[in-house]
C-alpha cells in the first residue's frame, strides 16, 4: 500500500553547475534536389518571368491611379518549388537590400509537396535577383559547381503574386474575389508608418477597419472586411503587407429539487465556507462575465475584481450574447469548488477557501457584433486585474476558444498573444502593441489555463475516438506557454428512469466525447492537450444521442439565481475550471514556485487512467505513443500528487534561469547534481522504481507564416534535458552534451545508450512543456541523479538584436522517484541533505 501524501516536495535552493556550451557535431546529409536539365535554360526562363512581374506590377500600377500616403512601392514574387523540393527560403531573402521572405504556403501534389514563398522586393532590387540567375548560368564555384546553386535548381517557376498567394489560411476557405469577408491582416513592421498607410488605403477602396489592432515585434495584425478585389489593389501601391487569414468568430438532483431547496442547500453551503485571506491566489475568468450576487460566488469576488475589456459592455454575465451568457458563471463555480459541488453540499463539512475568483468579460454582449481580434482582447483584458490589485498572484482561465478548425496547431494571432503575454509581454493600450518592458521581472509573466475546445453535439459518433482524433484543438488552445485542458470521463452511471434503455457512450475512465485532440498536428507543433480533467459523458440508445442527462455531466453555478441556482455543465469548459483551481491552490500553497513551475507541477501529477493506459499497453512504437499523448495529453491530474510527496514518492523541484545565446552563437548549458537517496536505493537492488522528469520553460512567439526555419523559427528559444546514465561518469556525460567539454580532436563519448525512456526525446521535445518516464531498478537510479539542461535553437539565436538571451529564461525542473517497495523512506534522507526539517504535512483542509 502507497505512504500517506504528506510530505513537502523538496524546493532545491542549490544552483546548478553553469559552463560554456557548444552543441555535438552532427552530420546531415542533405539530399540534394536534381536540379533542371539544362541550367541556362532554366536561368533564362527564370528571368524572362522576373521582367513579365515587373511589367505587370508597373502596368497595373498605373492603372489604379493613386497613391498612398509616404509609400515606397516595389514588388510581391511568388516562387514556387518542384514536387518534392523545398525551398532555399533563406538564399531567397537579402535584409540589406530590403528583400524579404514574408510568407510561406504548401501545396498537396501526386509527386510530392510543393512549396510556395511570397517575397517582397522593394522597388530597384529585382537586380538581385537577374544577377542571380545571370551567374547561375554563366559561372562556377571552386568546386565545379554553378553559383547560387542551392537557390536557382529549387525554384521551379516564379510569377507575380497575388493576394492568394498570401493567404496563409485554409486553401478552401479563400473568398470569391468579389466576397464580403473580415480578413486579418497582417503587416510588416518596417518604418513604424505602415499603419496609416494602410488605414489612408482601406479609405480609398472602401475597406472597414477595425480599431483593435495587435504588434508583435515584426508584424501588426488588424482585421479589415470587404472583397478580395479591393484588398488586391494594396500589393501594387504598398509595401506592407505580409499575409492575410480569415478573422475569426469566438464561441441530477440538484437539477431537478424546487426552488426554495436549492436555495436551503446553497446557503447551507455558503455558510460552511471560509474566504481565503487577503492576498490569497486568484483564478481568473476571461469569459462573458459573472453574476456576482449569486450566493455561492458572492463571498469569493469582490466588487471591484468583476471587470470588462470594455467598459461599456458591463461586467455582468450576459457576453456573447444568447447560447453564450452564463458561460462565465458557470466556470466560477467550477473554479471555487471543483467539480464536486454536489457531494461539498451534502457533506456538511467546514470548506477552508485557499484563493479568490476575479473576472473579466471578453465577449461582447450580443453575438451579432463583428468579429474581434481576440489576441487584443485578451491582451486588454488582462492589464485590468493587474492595474486592479498588482500583487496578488493569480492564474488565467480561459474557456472562449474560435470556432473553426482549420488552424491544426499553427500559431494564429490570437495563440501567440497568449504565448507573448504569458512569457512577459505587456499589452500597450494605445497602439496594441505587445512589449516587453522587463524581462527579468518577476510578476510579468502569467500562467493561462485554456480549453482544447469541444466537438460539437451534431458530430458525435459511436466512434467516439476517431471523432476526436479528427478534431484538432481549437484556437487559441495550441499556443505552447499555456496549460492546455482536454475532458476525459469518469461518469458511466445512469439514474433516470426516463433512460433506462440508454448507455453511457464512453466507458469510465477514457476520453470524454466533448474533447479535442492535436493527433491530426504536424509533428513539429506543441502536444495538446496538456492534461484531461473530468468533463462529462453522453449516452446513446445506439442511433441517438443525449448529452442533458444530469448523471453524466458535473454541476455548477447558475447565471439567473432568481431562477436557479444550478445548472450541467460540461465539456473541456469544465475541465479548464477544475484545472485552473488547482493551479491557484498550488500558488497558494507553495507562494515560491515560479509560474513555469505551476503548470509543470501540474503536468507532472497527472496520470494516465487504467483505460487510457490499456490504450499505450498496445503500443510499442515511440511515433504511436506521441500520438495518444497527443489525444490524453499526460492524463487527469491530482491535487494531492501535485501539493504532497510521500515517502516512498520523493518529488524534487528545481527553478533556474538560463542565458541561451550570445552573438548567434549557443552560450551555456546547466548541471543539475540533485540530492539523491543513492544509499536507500542501493539496499533495494534490483526493486523496481520509477523516474519522472517535466522541464518547463516560456517562450517568446514569431507567428508570421514564413517556413518557420531559422531566424523565422517560432519558438524564441528552447531547451532539453538529458539524464546521466547509470552506465556513465560525470565527465563522459558532460562530453556526452556538450563540445566544450572535449578536448583537442576528442571524440564524443558513445556512451548514451542504457537510459531507455517511455516517451523519448522524438515524442516528447515538442513545444515549451516536455516530460518523460525512465522505468529500472533502484540499483540503476542510485548511479545517476545528475541532469543535464542545455538549449536549443530559437529566432533569438538567427536575429541576436532581439535576442533577449541577457536577461535569462526562467525554467522548471521537476523529478520524482517511486517506488513500490515496502515500508521505503526515500524522502527523509534528501530532506536531511539540504537542510529540510523532516515532518509530516497534511494537505489543507478542504482539499
Amino acid at each position: 500500500m502507497p505512504a500517506s501524501r504528506n510530505r513537502k516536495h523538496l524546493l532545491i535552493q542549490k544552483a546548478p553547475f553553469t559552463e560554456e556550451y557548444s552543441p555535438p557535431r552532427i552530420k546531415i546529409e542533405e539530399v540534394k534536389p536534381p536540379g533542371p536539365p539544362d541550367r541556362r535554360r532554366h536561368a533564362a526562363a527564370l528571368a524572362d518571368a522576373l521582367t513579365k512581374v515587373q511589367r505587370e506590377a508597373e502596368a497595373e500600377r498605373k492603372d489604379i491611379g493613386f497613391s498612398v500616403y509616404d509609400a515606397q512601392p516595389g514588388f510581391y514574387i511568388d516562387f514556387r518549388s518542384p514536387p518534392a523540393v523545398e525551398l532555399a527560403l533563406e538564399s531567397l531573402e537579402n535584409k540589406q537590400q530590403g528583400i524579404e521572405v514574408v510568407s510561406v504556403r504548401h501545396f498537396e501534389h501526386e509527386e510530392g509537396v510543393i512549396h510556395q514563398a511570397a517575397v517582397f522586393v522593394p522597388e530597384g532590387k529585382l537586380k538581385h535577383f537577374f544577377d542571380r540567375f545571370r551567374e547561375y548560368a554563366e559561372e562556377e564555384t571552386k568546386t565545379g559547381k554553378p553559383r547560387h546553386e542551392k537557390l536557382v535548381d529549387r525554384l521551379e517557376s516564379l510569377r507575380k503574386a497575388t493576394l492568394r498567394a498570401l493567404w496563409t489560411d485554409a486553401e478552401e476557405i479563400y473568398p470569391e474575389d468579389d466576397e464580403v469577408i473580415w480578413w486579418e491582416v497582417w503587416l510588416r513592421r518596417h518604418d513604424e508608418k505602415e499603419l496609416r498607410r494602410f488605414q489612408e488605403f482601406a479609405e480609398m477602396v472602401g475597406l472597414k477597419v477595425s480599431e483593435r489592432r495587435l504588434g508583435f515585434h515584426d508584424r501588426i495584425v488588424m482585421l479589415a472586411r470587404g472583397t478580395a478585389t479591393k484588398l488586391s489593389a494594396s500589393l501594387d501601391v504598398l509595401n506592407d503587407l505580409a499575409e492575410v487569414r480569415k478573422a475569426k468568430e469566438s464561441v441530477a438532483y440538484f437539477m431537478n429539487i424546487p426552488r426554495d431547496e436549492e436555495a436551503e442547500w446553497a446557503e447551507n453551503l455558503r455558510r460552511r465556507v471560509t474566504v481565503a485571506p487577503e492576498g490569497a491566489p486568484a483564478v481568473c475568468i476571461l469569459d462573458t462575465g459573472i453574476t456576482r450576487v449569486h450566493p455561492l460566488l458572492e463571498n469569493l469576488i469582490a466588487p471591484d475584481d468583476a471587470m470588462a475589456a470594455d467598459p461599456e459592455w458591463g461586467a455582468h454575465d450576459d457576453g456573447g450574447g444568447v447560447g453564450n451568457m452564463g458561460h462565465g458563471t458557470e466556470m466560477a463555480g467550477l473554479a471555487a469548488y471543483g467539480g464536486k459541488i454536489p457531494e461539498i453540499l451534502v457533506s456538511g463539512s467546514p470548506v477552508k477557501m485557499r484563493h479568490c475568483l476575479e473576472s473579466v468579460k471578453i465577449l461582447p454582449p450580443r453575438r451579432s457584433n463583428p468579429p474581434e481580434l481576440y489576441g487584443a482582447i485578451t491582451g486588454r483584458a488582462v492589464a485590468y486585474p493587474e492595474v486592479n490589485t498588482p500583487r496578488r498572484p493569480r492564474v488565467f482561465s480561459m474557456a472562449v476558444t474560435a470556432t473553426d478548425r482549420r488552424d491544426k496547431g499553427q500559431p494564429t494571432s490570437w495563440s501567440a498573444a497568449i504565448d507573448a503575454l504569458a512569457s512577459g509581454s505587456t499589452f500597450d493600450q494605445e497602439n496594441g502593441n505587445l512589449i516587453y518592458l522587463d524581462y527579468a521581472e518577476e510578476n510579468a509573466r502569467r500562467l493561462f489555463v485554456l480549453s482544447a475546445g469541444n466537438i460539437e453535439p451534431e458530430q458525435m459518433q459511436k466512434e467516439y475516438l476517431d471523432r476526436s482524433d479528427l478534431e484538432p484543438v481549437h484556437d487559441p488552445a495550441h499556443a505552447w506557454n499555456a496549460l492546455t485542458v482536454g475532458a476525459f470521463t469518469e461518469r458511466s452511471a445512469i439514474g433516470d428512469p426516463d433512460f433506462s434503455n440508454w448507455n453511457p457512450l464512453v466507458p469510465p475512465g477514457d476520453l470524454s466525447p466533448w474533447s479535442t485532440t492535436s493527433v491530426g498536428f504536424q509533428e513539429q507543433w506543441a502536444i495538446k492537450p496538456d492534461v484531461v480533467c473530468e468533463g462529462g459523458n453522453i449516452a446513446t440508445d445506439g442511433e441517438n444521442f443525449e448529452h442533458e442527462i444530469p448523471d453524466l455531466n458535473l454541476l455548477s453555478t447558475y447565471y439567473l439565481p432568481t431562477k436557479n441556482l444550478f445548472v450541467l455543465s460540461r465539456a473541456t469548459s469544465a475541465a479548464t475550471a477544475q484545472v485552473a483551481r488547482i493551479a491557484a491552490i498550488i500558488r497558494s500553497d507553495y507562494p515560491d514556485y515560479w509560474l513555469e513551475t505551476v503548470r509543470a507541477v501540474i503536468v507532472h501529477s497527472a496520470e494516465w487512467t487504467n483505460a487510457m493506459q490499456s490504450h499505450f499497453d498496445n503500443v510499442e512504437r515511440k511515433k504511436d505513443k506521441a500520438r495518444l499523448v497527443r489525444r490524453y495529453g499526460f492524463g487527469v491530474p491530482s491535487l494531492a500528487r501535485a501539493l504532497r510527496s510521500a515517502g516512498d514518492a520523493l518529488t524534487l523541484v528545481a527553478q533556474a534561469t538560463i542565458k541561451h545565446f550570445s552573438k548567434g552563437k549557443m552560450r551555456e548549458m546547466h548541471l543539475h547534481d540533485l540530492p539523491w537517496p543513492r544509499d536507500v536505493l542501493m539496499t533495494l537492488g534490483q526493486a523496481k522504481v520509477r523516474l519522472r522528469v517535466t522541464l518547463s520553460y516560456f517562450v517568446e512567439p514569431n507567428p508570421s507564416r514564413r517556413g518557420w526555419k531559422r531566424r523565422h523559427r517560432y519558438a524564441s528559444h528552447g531547451l532539453r534535458f538529458e539524464l546521466k546514465n547509470p552506465i556513465e561518469t560525470v565527465d563522459e556525460f558532460r562530453k556526452r552534451l556538450n563540445r566544450m567539454a572535449l578536448e583537442e580532436d576528442e571524440a564524443k563519448p558513445k556512451t548514451g545508450g542504457g537510459t531507455e525512456w517511455f516517451l523519448g526525446t522524438r515524442a516528447r521535445d515538442k513545444g515549451s512543456l516536455h516530460s518523460d518516464f525512465w522505468f529500472g531498478t533502484a540499483a540503476e537510479l542510485a548511479e545517476t541523479g545528475i541532469i543535464g539542461v542545455y538549449p536549443v535553437s530559437g529566432w533569438w539565436k538567427d536575429q541576436p538584436k532581439r535576442d533577449r538571451s541577457e536577461f535569462g529564461t526562467h525554467y522548471s525542473l521537476v523529478v520524482s522517484i517511486e517506488t513500490e517497495a515496502q515500508d521505503v523512506d526515500i524522502w527523509t534522507p534528501v530532506a536531511q541533505e539540504i537542510g529540510i526539517p523532516v515532518e509530516e504535512t497534511e494537505l489543507p483542509v478542504g482539499i
